[in-house]
């Protein structure tokens, strides 16, 4: 399947993307399927903040909102409006709205990313491939438009920024990053139940999944390679699925000698969703990227067809071959 692109893509500046949310109105704000903390924090603070100008404002998620997201995370009025300004957030290709892309897929007015894969597919983009997560963009945007920040867009900000940096262990975070996350703490936040929610904190059918997936483990390529699989059968027999599984593709990055963790998820009959997380010198974006994917240096994700033996056999040569070339 080809990707999206826009030809046209115009790139903004922060400045630039500013002016274009203050001057433009009936914002419909999405964000990617199989939602994570940064995708849905980006895009309630971004609610939040058009709320607090005047500005009509939804925020549409292509799947159900995990309920350990409600502190921030509310239902909005739907906008009845025949010409949106539709933003995507935290969203690297089209591809990503999954059920909202034949929608949307063509339609989006503004997209704010952070991922250097970025497939340019909307008609005008902000993207810093430097920030730490997509929140941090729209930190930023809040402030160049002046906007106020109160406890509950803090909150939306500090989720995205904890979730996409692995609470702040990861080698994306900056000085930047940091000093952010110093302001949030001006807000009431409760930083600590935030970080217990969204790490200390897993389902009994969670743990039970977790132990069917380590018992299935395989390694490879001297043990620098760690492939974690989580099939059909597993999800119906624990009860887990889609968002539940956010957590699986990090347990590698724990595993001592593991340069590349690959997490296997099937999606359908003959397809799987592969989360890719690297350590130096390996580039998951890469990897990914010669799979149909992409995403960030240290983490990336590809959907390949195919049945679990095929679709291994893809992913591990595309590791060796990276592997082989260092």
């Amino acid at each position: 399947m080809m990707r999206k692109t826009n030809e046209g893509c115009r790139k903004l500046t922060l400045g630039q993307t500013a002016r274009f949310l203050k001057n433009h109105n009936n914002y419909v704000i999405l964000t990617h399927a199989s939602p994570d903390g940064d995708t849905l924090g980006s895009a309630y603070a971004l609610y939040y903040a058009l709320n607090e100008i005047g500005k009509v404002a939804e925020v549409i998620c292509p799947d159900v909102i995990p309920k350990k997201y409600d502190y921030f995370a509310r239902k909005t009025d739907h906008i009845e409006n025949e010409n949106p300004t539709i933003i995507a957030v935290d969203v690297a290709d089209s591809r990503l709205l999954g059920a909202l892309e034949e929608e949307f897929g063509g339609k989006v007015d503004l997209c704010i990313d952070h991922h250097i894969s970025n497939t340019k597919y909307a008609k005008n983009l902000y993207l810093d491939d430097d920030a730490a997560a997509c929140a941090e963009c729209i930190f930023e945007l809040i402030g160049k438009m002046r906007v106020n920040l109160n406890d509950i867009t803090a909150k939306a900000i500090y989720t995205g920024l904890a979730t996409d940096t692995g609470c702040f262990k990861y080698s994306t975070v900056t000085k930047k990053t940091l000093l952010i996350c110093a302001a949030l703490y001006d807000y009431n936040i409760n930083a600590a139940e935030i970080n217990r929610l969204m790490f200390d904190t897993k389902s009994k059918k969670l743990i039970e999944l977790e132990s069917m997936v380590l018992n299935s483990a395989e390694f490879h390529f001297d043990d620098r390679c760690m492939v974690l699989t989580v099939t059909d059968e597993m999800q119906y027999k624990t009860g887990c699925s889609g968002t539940d599984l956010e957590g699986i593709a990090v347990i590698s990055r724990s595993v001592e000698g593991v340069i590349a963790g690959v997490t296997l998820k099937q999606t359908g009959d003959d397809e799987f969703k592969v989360s890719l997380r690297t350590y130096s010198p390996l580039d998951a974006s890469e990897i990914c990227k010669t799979l149909g994917g992409g995403g960030h240096k240290g983490a990336a994700g590809a959907s390949v067809k195919g049945d679990l033996a095929t679709v291994k056999a893809k992913v591990l040569d595309a590791v060796k071959r990276n592997l082989d070339a260092i």
